[in-house]
Order: structure tokens, then sequence, then C-alpha cells
């Protein structure tokens, strides 16, 4: 079960590539500043997350006031070449090593016998840094409830 509504978000610090090399994302940058949905999908290069990061990608505007991070166990440098091949836009961040993944607790278990990935998940955080959205879907074919998402993020405002 992944953690639940009313829980302090658990910060994190991941590698992201840049045009410019490797860069920290850190979701305590954006407590007391924005809302970050925070998405979690299994692996880069498969079609279900190519569709779910490129549909979040082309409709970022509709996250206004809250910022996007997209955290995979794929590595930086196959994240870039995945997002440049696919125009997203928004934040990737590896976890290679599951930290987060575990922390958030939505591992999933042999993902088609290749080993453990995140499940895909999603997690809207308020400005305090406090989950007001969780939900891991029932397979990773299934994607999140953008419509909660959006709405949850518009009470926040």
């Amino acid at each position: 079960m992944p953690i639940p509504v009313g829980s302090k978000a658990p910060d994190f610090t991941l590698k992201s590539k840049t045009a410019t090399g490797l860069a920290d994302v850190k979701l305590s940058n954006n407590f007391g500043k924005t809302n970050t949905v925070v998405l979690f999908f299994p692996l880069a290069y498969t079609s279900v997350c190519t569709t779910e990061l490129c549909d979040v990608s082309n409709g970022l505007n509709a996250f206004t006031g809250a910022d996007v991070i997209a955290i995979s166990v794929d590595s930086p440098f196959a994240q870039e070449a995945w997002a440049k091949a696919n125009n997203i836009k928004l934040t990737l961040a590896s976890d290679l090593n599951k930290v987060v993944t575990k922390q958030y607790d939505v591992v999933f278990p042999m993902l088609a016998g290749v080993g453990d990935t995140s499940a895909r998940a999603a997690f809207v955080i308020d400005k305090n840094g406090v989950v007001q959205y969780s939900e891991q879907t029932p397979t990773p074919k299934d994607l999140p409830n953008f419509e909660a998402i959006k709405a949850v993020l518009a009470k926040l405002k």
C-alpha cells in the first residue's frame, strides 16, 4: 500500500540528466513554494509509460500551480534519451537503487521477470510536504486517475 493521505511525504534527492549534466531533484525544494505531483512509473521505453508521460508532458498546463516529478528505476541517462526521443518535457528523476520507491511503498516485484521496479503510482504533495492524494494502480498497465489528481490540485490553490 502506498503511503496514505495525511502522511508527511518522505523527502528525497534524486538525479536527473539535463542538457548541462546531472542535477539534483529534491522534493523539499518545493516546500513552502509549490504543490508537487510525484508520478512513479515502471520503466522508460515501455508503451504504457511512454503514453502516460507524453500525455502528462503535453498537458502540463492542466497541473497549474504544481511541479510534476516523474520517477523510475531507470538510469538518468536512459531517462534523458527516452525523454528526447519522445519529447517529454517534465522532470524525470532516477531512483536506480529503489530507495524512494521503497519509502513511498510502491515497489512492483519482478515486473515481467526482469526485477523489481516502481509500481505505477501518483501522489499530490502540498506546499507543506503533506500527502493530499495517494494512488497505486492495480496493474502497471493501468494509469492513475488524472482527473482526481487535478481535482485535488484545484482545491489546494
